[in-house]
């Protein structure tokens, strides 16, 4: 984007514009899968993702950057089924596994932690091409293994899929206390995470000077704290409950934020501050999501996770598109700062919900 965009300032697009695609597809991609069932949904969104990836390299490889920004807004929506999974993993296990089953889906952006970031920098010279064309024609390749893959998926179990009932109007779901909080959960973990690592970037290798290498590193340890997480969160929410993870992931966001503010622009600052940032928006995004599912009866789930999604990545979405000129005329502290309000909103949802819940076991 730095290298291709007309201004600066649009350094960020695609990358924001692909995070727009997600917010506008969540709910018209849930609503797909009622129709349509999910295995079918997410091969074809693969496929078809697929086609955006190799229009990402071609226009890399003839510097257009609109064209650019229209394949990352379509792998942006392909992103938005990708969301699914996590509630596709819940319709197979029984209740009380349902924080292992999302945390375990989770694992698998672990190893993309490790592939993602080494393919892009390792095959961006492929052929001789313009920089980061191989890049993008290697996400084509991944996305097309992924629908073969997706291809092994089977029916549900039949508890989780159930049509009996009276299904309630989505503003009835939405306006319950809890299904608030879980929204919330995932809103400020998406939108405080989205703006940060954004920046990061433009931040470290544009401003401060940092190698491509410097900065591949702290992102990748960045996904890592993301994902890595999730071999234990799962337990954890099962063992310590939603509101106390929740609080731990606040904790782990807000302690980013005072890293950036009070130590400074070295690698090890950058580095210690987005892996504090990742274990913290995965402890709140697991425990959000978990308690998200207990708030909708089965036939109620598609418009109430498509809602979740949409409003979670439209504030994602709003974060990303701001970071690019955030980063440029506020600067690196002061766009950690600005995450403060939010986390600060989320945490008195939680204790405020905590307190109305303390006598019901099941809400904690």
């Amino acid at each position: 984007g730095a290298q291709i965009a007309p201004d600066p300032a649009l350094a960020t697009l695609p990358i924001s514009l692909g995070v727009v695609g997600v917010a506008a597809t969540s709910l018209p991609a849930a609503l797909s899968m009622q129709r349509f069932g999910r295995r079918r949904m997410f091969i074809l969104s693969a496929l078809a993702a697929s086609l955006a990836a190799l229009s990402c390299a071609w226009a890399v490889a003839h510097a257009w950057f609109a064209g650019f920004c229209a394949g990352a807004t379509f792998l942006g929506a392909n992103m938005a089924f990708v969301q699914q999974y996590r509630f596709a993993a819940t319709e197979y296990v029984e209740l009380p596994q349902v924080p292992r089953a999302i945390a375990t889906v989770m694992l698998g952006t672990l190893v993309a932690a490790f592939i993602g970031p080494e393919a892009g920098e390792r095959l961006r010279f492929l052929a001789g091409w313009p920089e980061f064309t191989g890049s993008f024609i290697a996400v084509a390749v991944f996305l097309v293994l992924s629908a073969f893959v997706l291809l092994l998926l089977g029916p549900p179990h039949p508890h989780a899929v159930a049509k009996g009932g009276t299904m309630r109007p989505l503003r009835a779901i939405v306006a319950q206390p809890a299904y608030i909080v879980a929204l919330l959960a995932g809103l400020s973990s998406y939108a405080v995470m989205s703006f940060i690592m954004t920046a990061t970037p433009i931040s470290m290798h544009v401003i401060d000077g940092h190698s491509v290498h410097a900065t591949k590193q702290v992102i990748t340890s960045h996904l890592v704290a993301m994902y890595l997480p999730s071999l234990v969160s799962g337990w954890l929410i099962a063992r310590l409950g939603i509101v106390r993870m929740m609080l731990a992931g606040l904790a782990c966001m807000a302690s980013c934020v005072a890293v950036a503010a009070i130590l400074g622009h070295a690698f090890v600052h950058y580095l210690a501050g987005l892996v504090l940032l990742g274990l913290g928006w995965n402890l709140l995004f697991v425990a959000g999501t978990t308690q998200l599912t207990r708030t909708y009866a089965p036939a109620e789930r598609f418009r109430a996770q498509g809602f979740n999604d949409f409003a979670t990545f439209t504030s994602q979405a709003l974060a990303s598109l701001a970071a690019g000129a955030a980063i440029a005329v506020l600067g690196w502290r002061n766009v950690n700062l600005a995450g403060i309000p939010v986390l600060l909103v989320t945490l008195v949802a939680v204790v405020a919900w905590q307190r109305t819940a303390a006598r019901d076991p099941a809400m904690r």
